[in-house]
């Protein structure tokens, strides 16, 4: 829902749509690979005029997101479980920062930023974010699967994942056709460790990473947020990258924690501590296995 409503807010800041347009967009959406109930609520819910100002509903309905809770519970869970449900994290506070929207009219009047620039072809623009939003969705299930297989192992689950992402299409408001390339994937390789590494949708996401990257590229220069998308390319350019710079980080732990780290050239499981200012002894604080 956070990641449509950031391609709704893109398309009408940046190529100028107004509601009866960015229902067309989305009905054009609904009939490609972004298939799914949510796509055609936001569809219809695009298209409906409030009967008393005679506007476009959704223009009217202050921008307060209210929640019941299970999402920062889902958070939770991942950090205990040590996974990167980014997505979801994003999406909550997302709503908590519409929920304060006194202190953002104040800030609008005070802090500085770009005003969006309106992009002159519009239709590049709704394919670019199409591109964004559906590798930014892979993304988002391939975080919550991660988190099904770490609870499945840390509980002794025997979880079959391609029937649980067929019972999303039953009654469920994420249900999509893109469960079905889900249940495919996990009945090709049924301990797969992420779903981003089966090749329809390593295939999907290469395919739609240009648009990604340019309308993660295009809100930042406008000054539009989009913690969702940006956070999706932000974990999968973190996962593709073999050597990322947690060695400065757990070098900085054991400067002022003496928190110990592992090295290149030595087994995985062995911990080592270097006195860094020549002041310090040998004693470590206790480790952990991420």
């Amino acid at each position: 829902m956070q990641l449509i409503g950031e391609a709704y807010h893109l398309l009408s800041s940046l190529g100028g749509l107004d509601a009866k347009a960015l229902s067309g967009v989305f009905g054009r959406y609904n009939k490609g690979a972004l298939d799914s109930y949510l796509i055609e609520v936001t569809r219809d819910v695009l298209a409906t005029v409030d009967p008393e100002t005679k506007k476009p509903l959704v223009d009217v309905i202050l921008d307060v997101a209210g929640q019941k809770g299970h999402r920062k519970w889902t958070v939770t869970s991942a950090a205990d479980l040590g996974i990167p449900l980014t997505l979801i994290g994003e999406a909550v506070f997302a709503r908590c920062i519409s929920a304060q929207r006194d202190e953002r009219l104040r800030a609008s009047e005070l802090l500085a930023g770009p005003k969006p620039t309106k992009q002159q072809d519009a239709a590049a623009l709704e394919a670019a974010v199409e591109q964004a939003l559906y590798a930014a969705k892979i993304v988002s299930y391939a975080q919550g699967f991660a988190l099904l297989r770490a609870q499945a192992k840390e509980s002794k689950w025997p979880l079959d994942y391609g029937a649980i992402s067929m019972l999303w299409r039953g009654g469920c408001i994420i249900r999509s056709a893109f469960l079905g390339r889900i249940k495919e994937a996990f009945a090709k390789k049924s301990d797969l460790e992420n779903l981003m590494l089966d090749e329809f949708f390593q295939s999907a996401l290469a395919k739609a990473q240009d648009g990604w990257r340019q309308v993660v590229g295009l809100a930042t220069a406008n000054g539009v947020p989009v913690p969702a998308m940006s956070a999706a390319l932000a974990y999968y350019d973190a996962y593709r990258t073999a050597r990322l710079p947690a060695n400065l980080l757990q070098a900085q732990r054991d400067f002022f924690g003496a928190h110990t780290y592992e090295r290149t050239d030595k087994p995985r499981g062995q911990f080592f501590h270097t006195n860094w200012t020549g002041h310090g002894g040998t004693t470590s604080s206790t480790t952990y296995n991420a």
